[in-house]
């Protein structure tokens, strides 16, 4: 019997339309941990659960709490594209078609990536809600408290809170990404944060692979499972 490893990369090295969609078990092997993974100590630092916090009307109300949560969870520049980053990018554009993630860190496109599709934004994004001036990550990073445009006006990253829509225009894109592909990958990610885990129900091929450390709710309906770290198995796989 063929190993598991094997088939995947037969999948991807005789195809030239794999769609990777990807979460939050991607980034935490480049350090970046979930932000909702509380510790010990989380509930001496934060009144309130990381969802409440991360949502538009925390925000809004209290922008000085959310910051404080923001900068310490949700910013880690020095954070490094890992295997899984890496060889995603060696397979564009002879393999990968495009690559859908739900992270918000921007390694995709630091190890190379070129079509990626952020559902949830991006930390590398921030803008001035009343001049619309874009800010990177840096400026909103070494702000005192609230970061403020020069004119004044409180900056909101570019990243989808609860509470928020996702972007119509780039879960269309994905979709039809989705829809087309003749091998989806699924990858860190229990599939549990809708709508974007919803977007699995486009794919009309018989090559679904789920790559998660834990199972899922896709495991039943996948032509392959892999219980194991993205990054390293896909350093196993050279094309």
């Amino acid at each position: 019997m063929q190993d598991k490893t094997e088939v995947l990369r037969d999948w991807i090295a005789n195809s030239d339309n794999v769609v990777f969609f990807g979460g939050a078990g991607v980034s935490t092997e480049s350090g970046i941990p979930d932000f909702r993974s509380v510790d010990g100590l989380y509930n001496q630092e934060y009144d309130y659960p990381p969802e409440t916090i991360i949502s538009h009307t925390f925000f809004m109300n209290r922008p000085e709490e959310f910051y404080r949560f923001y900068k310490k969870k949700m910013l880690c520049p020095s954070a490094k594209p890992n295997m899984a980053h890496k060889r995603l990018a060696e397979w564009e554009p002879d393999h990968v078609r495009a690559v859908i993630t739900q992270n918000i860190d921007g390694l995709h496109q630091m190890a190379g990536s070129r079509e990626v599709l952020e559902l949830h934004g991006s930390v590398h994004r921030n803008y001035c809600m009343k001049c619309h001036k874009f800010y990177d990550m840096e400026y909103v990073r070494l702000a005192q408290g609230v970061p403020r445009c020069q004119c004044g006006g409180m900056i909101k990253p570019d990243v989808v809170l609860y509470e928020e829509g996702l972007d119509n225009r780039i879960m269309e894109k994905a979709i039809r990404y989705i829809a087309n592909a003749d091998v989806l990958i699924i990858g860190g990610t229990s599939l549990v944060v809708y709508p974007a885990a919803g977007l699995i129900d486009y794919f009309r091929g018989n090559k679904l692979a789920v790559v998660n450390k834990s199972v899922t709710s896709r495991d039943r309906n996948a032509d392959l499972v892999i219980q194991e770290s993205i990054g390293q198995l896909f350093e196993k796989i050279v094309i």
